[in-house]
């Protein structure tokens, strides 16, 4: 009788041989594969299977990848964006510099067909300040007497007459406006030639003009230009405008209030007349015939 225990495991054939058996079968279908592909199905049905497994596995990997080119572009735009936009600045800020210069080039232009048509010796000044006094209306200018101007010229800018130069510096020169207080500029109505001396009264953007009789022949929209009998000012140059007339029964004279014609505040360049307005010179008198002297009777007495 046997008493031996059964083994606890088949040991069947020996792992050599079992080696040499599944490479023979490898290789056998492999060559049957290579000539013949008879496995292109079973191929085909794996990789069908395999798909899911090998996307989740792909999984981790194409999240990082997502999220890495979406912060990427994230930041590649906004640094796109923020350098658009300071380069629109840039030609933002160009562009209003060039508009600027092209309209100080026109009324630098406008400014010398002025001085063309009122006065060739005439100096292009800038304007650095205006006067901080509530009760004067008063501007300062980079030309001074370097450039020879001298108090009492005219100032005109390219649509009438600002002011008159009034204190001058080597490089500086203060200009006192017509709408200050004491500044009186004679004019006349191109209407009708009526002549008068229109007044500035300490506020900007208004004159008077006194001295009229409520039956003077002036209206509102007349326009009013140098009369030329100063001295100071050219003759013609354009002044005010007539705005209201104010004509009350009860007093003696006509209310008249009148708007410049010239902005200073609206350009920088001014033009000083460096040559005052020469005048007239009279004409000389015919010559007078001497007359004759009277006849002498002759007698004929001896």
């Amino acid at each position: 009788m046997d008493n031996t225990p059964p083994p606890f495991f088949n040991r069947g054939p020996s792992p050599f041989v079992r080696i040499v058996v599944f490479t023979l079968f490898s290789t056998l279908f492999m060559v049957i594969d290579a000539r013949q592909n008879y496995l292109e199905v079973i191929r085909q049905g794996v990789n069908i299977v395999l798909y899911p497994l090998q996307r989740l596995a792909d999984a981790p990997f194409a999240i990082y990848h997502g999220l890495d080119d979406f912060f990427t572009t994230q930041t590649t735009l906004r640094q796109q964006n923020a350098a658009l936009r300071s380069e629109q600045l840039r030609h933002s800020t160009r562009l209003q510099h060039i508009q600027a210069l092209e309209a100080e080039n026109a009324y630098l232009r406008q400014l010398t067909e002025t001085r063309s048509r009122v006065d060739p010796q005439g100096v292009v000044a800038e304007v650095l300040s205006t006067s901080h006094d509530p009760f004067s209306r008063k501007i300062l200018v980079a030309k001074g007497a370097t450039q020879k101007i001298t108090p009492g010229l005219a100032v005109v800018d390219k649509v009438g007459v600002v002011g008159q130069v009034t204190r001058v510096n080597p490089f500086t020169s203060e200009i006192t406006l017509i709408t200050d207080k004491g500044q009186a500029v004679p004019v006349e109505v191109v209407r009708n030639g009526l002549r008068a001396v229109v007044f500035g009264n300490g506020q900007d953007g208004t004159l008077n003009l006194p001295f009229f009789s409520t039956n003077a022949d002036i209206v509102a929209g007349d326009v009013l230009v140098t009369s030329g009998i100063d001295g100071t000012y050219p003759a013609g140059l354009p002044v005010a405008v007539v705005s209201k007339v104010d004509r009350n029964s009860g007093t003696s004279f006509a209310r008249i209030t009148c708007t410049p014609t010239a902005g200073v505040h609206h350009h920088k360049q001014l033009l000083i007349l460096t040559t005052p307005p020469q005048p007239k010179p009279l004409e000389p008198a015919p010559p007078s015939v001497p007359a004759a002297p009277p006849e002498t009777a002759e007698n004929g007495e001896n």
